[in-house]
């Protein structure tokens, strides 16, 4: 395992260069930095829910200075997805010299932001959205700040905000739709609330009042300005989207709706009870439900409105609409209905319309554009998009659509092959590239040969494999930073990662005999912290590809494993009693 290294002291952070005394990136303690940040993060929490704000704020500026908190901030913002991205001054931190050297830069004394870059992407419905990029600097700044401020969003947030939280997803939000909506007892209507360009309008007063952080280096983030097309334009409203912070401080700008809306229309007592206001909100998209249409138009939206309005924000007329059950709704990619037949009712969530032509869009788009690339090649393309469509919507009625979306894949490879081989007969393009696999008939497969020159078969994934589940909704009340939840968030962990790796047993088996834990670290290997498989006799020395020879480890552990040559241990089993002792 790797050697434990002490940390550099808080008081060090004035150092402009890694001395020589302090570890290296591949010589990182992560467990300790995890330890350190983590204890923080609880005390933070536990100090908000005892509303000691002073207390709040010491923890606060002790989590900012220190090296663990920096060491995680550098190691989040060149581990994510955009690591590769640069801002306007063109830099990237790749190397374990440039990650080092960037822990003694995030000083708070003289920190200036860089503007942001400004570039645009589609929206679905032809529209661009504005996505402003900062520098390496500033995202691991942001990053730092959000590791203090994220356990005080979690504790103050709105108990049915899904968006943007650790632990929450869409599937929650859904089943909340579900728990409000469902019987025949419940709301049948509802307001679809649509607030209109929410990041870009936030009242930057309304901030600096009332977000829980240091306001210097708020206010700086605020105004740094963006520059588009080698012009500066400067930003007198909004968090921009694409900082790492925003999300939480655009959840923090709209929480407190669902207290506004309870203390108005309380759910116990003869009246409450018969209005039936209920809050669902997944970021800046919610739904309210009510008894009745005119308490949804003329008591809750001037509420809202009222709401939005102090902080700088308004409603969407186009998009906000009051809807019977009946008629159903479109939320966050789902079709929201219920259905009469003569006396009963029967009630359904399924992928919406839309969800389902976005998502053949983009697959005939791809098939389209596949230029010269093998049918092994178009099938690795293509499968995660599948799977990853397919997953988003198994927890809902989608096995009919699921087929069906099969269905339009196969036609649009078919018009691909043929195209392919204008002249060769169908019965040679289908013993091709669509031979049988068992009971399964017409099966896109392609062929590919490995490093050792093995070959290959790899199948096209099936919408209508993906098993339906029913999501289990996350309790209101859960804070993923209080260590009385501890326990509920390692089995929700279990249960999710273990749906999420299915299909791929290797993967799952390796995840599980490790209980879940990277064995350099000992911290959680999740989705978000992604995972490389690591051999343990390197193959370069004669090892096999085997499970007996592989282990999962965080990306930045198994650098550090191949950069000092280290040797990893298959990890031991530790039983579910031990586990509970």
């Amino acid at each position: 395992m790797i050697t434990e290294t002490t940390e550099a002291p808080a008081s060090d952070t004035s150092v402009s260069a890694p001395t020589d005394r302090a570890p290296t990136w591949h010589q990182m303690n992560w467990r300790q930095a995890e330890r350190n940040v983590r204890r923080l993060q609880t005390r933070i929490a536990q100090a908000t829910q005892a509303g000691k704000w002073g207390k709040v704020k010491a923890l606060q500026r002790l989590l900012t200075h220190s090296y663990s908190g920096k060491a995680l901030a550098v190691r989040r913002v060149t581990e994510n997805t955009g690591q590769r991205t640069p801002g306007v001054d063109g830099e990237t931190w790749k190397t374990p010299e440039q990650k080092t050297t960037a822990l003694y830069t995030l000083q708070q004394r003289g920190y200036h932001p860089r503007p942001l870059r400004r570039i645009y992407i589609p929206k679905s419905n032809g529209a661009q959205r504005p996505l402003s990029i900062p520098i390496m600097r500033d995202r691991a700044m942001q990053a730092l700040y959000l590791l203090a401020l994220d356990p005080v969003a979690e504790t103050l947030a709105d108990p049915n905000s899904y968006g943007f939280r650790s632990a929450r997803s869409a599937a929650d939000a859904i089943e909340a739709c579900f728990i409000a909506l469902c019987k025949n007892d419940r709301a049948q209507w509802v307001l679809e609330g649509d607030i209109r360009s929410c990041f870009d309008r936030i009242s930057h007063e309304w901030l600096l009042t009332h977000i829980p952080m240091e306001k210097a280096i708020l206010k700086k983030w605020l105004k740094a300005g963006y520059i588009e097309r080698r012009c500066l334009h400067a930003t007198e409203e909004g968090t921009p989207q694409g900082g790492i912070i925003s999300p939480v401080i655009a959840n923090m700008t709209l929480d407190g709706l669902e207290q506004l809306l309870s203390s108005h229309f309380p759910k116990k007592g003869r009246n409450g009870g018969k209005a039936k206001v209920n809050l669902i909100r997944y970021a800046d998209d919610f739904c309210i439900t009510g008894a009745s249409k005119e308490l949804l138009e003329q008591e809750v939206k001037p509420l809202v409105e009222q709401f939005l309005r102090e902080r700088g924000l308004e409603l969407s007329t186009e998009k906000t609409v009051v809807t019977h059950i009946e008629q159903g709704f479109d939320f966050l990619g789902q079709t929201i209905r219920k259905y009469r037949r003569g006396k009963r009712t029967k009630f359904f969530i399924t992928p919406s319309k839309k969800s389902v032509k976005v998502f053949l869009r983009k697959i005939r788009k791809r098939i389209k554009e596949s230029g010269d690339l093998t049918a092994s090649e178009l099938i690795g393309e293509l499968n995660p998009m599948i799977r990853g469509w397919a997953l988003y919507h198994r927890h809902v009625v989608s096995k009919d659509i699921f087929h069906a979306a099969d269905h339009a894949i196969f036609q649009a490879l078919w018009r691909w092959a043929r195209r392919r081989h204008r002249h060769k007969p169908r019965r040679w393009i289908k013993e091709r590239y669509f031979p049988d696999k068992g009971p399964n008939r017409w099966v896109f497969t392609g062929v590919f040969k490995t490093e050792k020159g093995e070959t290959r078969v790899i199948h096209l994934l099936a919408a209508s494999s993906i098993r339906i589940e029913r999501h289990t909704k996350v309790k209101a009340p859960a804070n993923p930073y209080d260590p009385a939840w501890e326990e509920y968030f390692e089995k929700r962990l279990d249960v999710r990662m273990n749906a999420r790796l299915k299909g791929r047993r290797w993967l799952r088996h390796l995840w599980k005999e490790q209980n879940g834990l990277c064995p350099i670290c000992n911290q959680k290997i999740t989705k978000i912290t992604g995972w490389h498989s690591h051999h343990i006799l390197w193959r370069s020395k004669g090892g096999s590809d085997g499970v007996e020879n592989r282990v999962l480890l965080h990306p930045t552990c198994h650098q550090q494993v191949h950069s000092q040559k280290l040797h990893v241990e298959k990890p031991r089993p530790v039983t579910r009693a031990l586990r509970k002792a």
